[in-house]
């Protein structure tokens, strides 16, 4: 692992993204007809999704990317708002602890018209080669029993 020394709190990015129908609860589970009987807004999954994306792209640039990459592992968030599609969505993201691998960022998001999401996430460095052969392993150990 060599991530750079660049990598560390107060780098910010903001993200920006329209809203598709596609990102709506009843498009998060389609086998559920829980979820398909439910409102078609931003789902929360989907939220969630939009802003480890913005923190990979946060610190993209201070990893050696592809081989280094970030992992979520923790996700504290609140989802305040309901937001149809074709509003565009606002993720405000900033590095707040580097610690080792894990690096936590302060997050929320706005969609124009309210703040829709405020928290904090955790994200750990990787090396992806390593982690695929982990997830290999455990696959195949899990096939063999």
């Amino acid at each position: 692992m060599h991530m750079k020394d660049s990598l560390k709190p107060g780098i910010r990015y903001e993200h920006k993204f329209v809203v598709p129908p596609t990102k709506t609860v009843p498009a998060l589970y389609p086998e559920s007809p829980e979820f398909q009987a439910m409102p078609e807004v931003f789902a929360t999954g989907y939220m969630v999704g939009f802003l480890e994306w913005a923190c990979i792209m946060c610190i993209k640039p201070h990893l050696n990317w592809p081989q280094e990459q970030s992992l979520g592992t923790h996700i504290n968030v609140s989802h305040e708002a309901a937001t149809p599609p074709g509003l565009e969505v606002t993720a405000t993201v900033e590095v707040t602890a580097v610690e080792g691998r894990r690096v936590t960022f302060a997050v929320s998001a706005h969609d124009g018209v309210d703040v829709i999401a405020q928290g904090t996430h955790e994200r750990f460095v990787v090396d992806k080669e390593r982690f695929d052969n982990k997830v290999r392993d455990k696959r195949d150990r899990k096939q063999a029993n």
